[in-house]
């Protein structure tokens, strides 16, 4: 058993934690291409029936969790010191060595205020905040794709209309106005139009396009790159932008094509399907219709608007499912939504098991996910009650297992044995955490003698 209660309490207190990990594990022979001295571990067991996948340790439970899981499961790792006092020390370059990676990785998402020693006896908000903006950039990352009931977003990145760099972002001392360098790689761009448009041929979703090409720039760049990906494809187009960008934007759209690498468009002219192009505001009520008539959906949006697409795609069944009850209550009827929801056909639930996967231009891709209350609910560990006098329920790891899950299907395909052991896992981790979650750390000691290590 893992002393995980030290390893919290060594973060928390700005202990030695590169050393108390590293204790934990051995060097890996593995290193990211660029970084011959970069901190790379490796566990589990690598018995060669497996592909590891790389895991980021950040902060709180998504460091205590994951290690939890790694040492219950015992499958192939790789693993990256990636907190945030390390992620600071080193001046981001944590972030290079993940992102590089040569293999299939879990990304965890950390709180972007965080403070940090300064190395000077004081304290400072977190070089680079919670790392996102630039783990995308040294990763080459160009979209992310999350899948929740029928709609899947795929959400191009950088695609920001704000910016990354800090030497071009300055305030006017006279008037206040905040100008930024914008940051929105017009070859990502068309990296996502082009996914976007292979998983609505692959899939035969319905494609719909949230852009607002008539008022951001970057909008019309990217309408522009679609519509020009667009016409060598054999696709129907229903609704459409009034003035097509490409031919509005043709010199700009032609210089990033020139840009792409041979064989970019390669069988494109044989993909077939149906596109919608909306205004990129109007799609937050057409996806909620596309819930409620179970229609199948792929939607391509800028980094600021699938960001908040998601949001909308994770938060909207709960009222939905809420507003349900209010109607059969005013019926007269004592049945409720949520027994209901499944019945009528509906898979979602509060959000929280939307998986997000981030494609790189080159390299496998990596599993990301975000834990938002993760520090307060450590703070309550530590403190000795995590209940909060019955009023709160234990952290409940299972997100650590099904990201897990996801991640070594992705990097196994057709590996049976693999999805056998992964699928015993989580039923038997079900078993242990029902209504009634058990502590984290008693959760932990279940889990241990309930999973049998992989290869054991």
């Amino acid at each position: 058993m893992i002393d995980l209660m030290k390893i919290a309490r060594t973060e928390a207190d700005g202990g030695d934690l590169l050393g108390e990990l590293g204790n934990l594990f051995e060097p890996a022979d593995v290193r990211p291409d660029g970084y011959p001295d970069a901190i790379i571990w490796k566990g589990g067991n690598h018995n060669g029936k497996a592909e590891p996948v790389a895991h980021s340790l950040t902060d709180a439970y998504a460091l205590l969790g994951t290690i939890a899981a790694i040492d219950i499961l015992q499958l192939p790792f790789y693993a990256v010191p990636m907190w945030s006092q390390i992620r600071h020390d080193k001046k981001l370059e944590p972030l290079a060595w993940f992102g590089n990676m040569p293999v299939t990785s879990i990304k965890w998402s950390t709180a972007g205020d965080a403070y940090v020693n300064d190395g000077n006896g004081g304290k400072v908000v977190v070089m680079g905040k919670s790392g996102n903006a630039p783990l995308r950039t040294q990763a080459g990352v160009y979209c992310n794709v999350r899948p929740y009931g029928p709609i899947t977003a795929v959400r191009c990145m950088p695609c920001l209309p704000y910016s990354q760099d800090r030497a071009k972002f300055n305030v006017d001392p006279k008037s206040g106005i905040v100008h930024s360098e914008m940051n929105s790689p017009g070859v990502q761009m068309a990296y996502a139009n082009r996914l976007f448009l292979k998983m609505v041929n692959d899939t035969g979703r319905v494609g719909r396009v949230a852009m607002k090409p008539t008022q951001a720039m970057e909008d019309g760049i990217n309408a522009g790159l679609h519509s020009f990906m667009l016409s060598k494809t054999k696709m129907d187009v229903g609704r459409k932008y009034a003035v097509d960008p490409y031919v509005e934007h043709k010199d700009r759209i032609d210089a990033i094509v020139a840009l792409l690498p041979d064989g970019f468009f390669d069988g494109m002219d044989q993909w077939t399907g149906k596109i919608e192009q909306h205004i990129s505001d109007t799609n937050y009520g057409i996806l909620i219709w596309d819930l409620i008539n179970k229609q199948d959906t792929i939607v391509l949006a800028t980094d600021l608007d699938g960001d908040r697409l998601t949001d909308l795609m994770a938060d909207i069944s709960d009222p939905l499912r809420a507003f349900g009850d209010m109607v059969l209550k005013h019926v007269g009827n004592d049945k409720r939504m949520s027994n209901l929801w499944s019945d009528m056909g509906y898979t979602t639930g509060n959000g929280r098991d939307m998986t997000s996967v981030m494609h790189r231009m080159s390299g496998p891709p990596i599993h990301e996910q975000t834990l938002g209350s993760a520090d307060a609910m450590l703070l309550r560990l530590l403190d000795g009650d995590e209940s909060m006098g019955g009023t709160k329920q234990p952290y409940d790891p299972r997100i650590h297992f099904v990201l897990i899950r996801d991640a070594y299907l992705d990097a196994n395909p057709g590996n049976a044995a693999v999805k056998a052991y992964l699928d015993d896992a989580l039923a038997k981790f079900d078993k242990i955490y029902t209504d009634t979650r058990p502590g984290f750390l008693e959760g932990y000691k279940q889990l241990k003698e309930a999973i049998t290590p992989w290869g054991a």
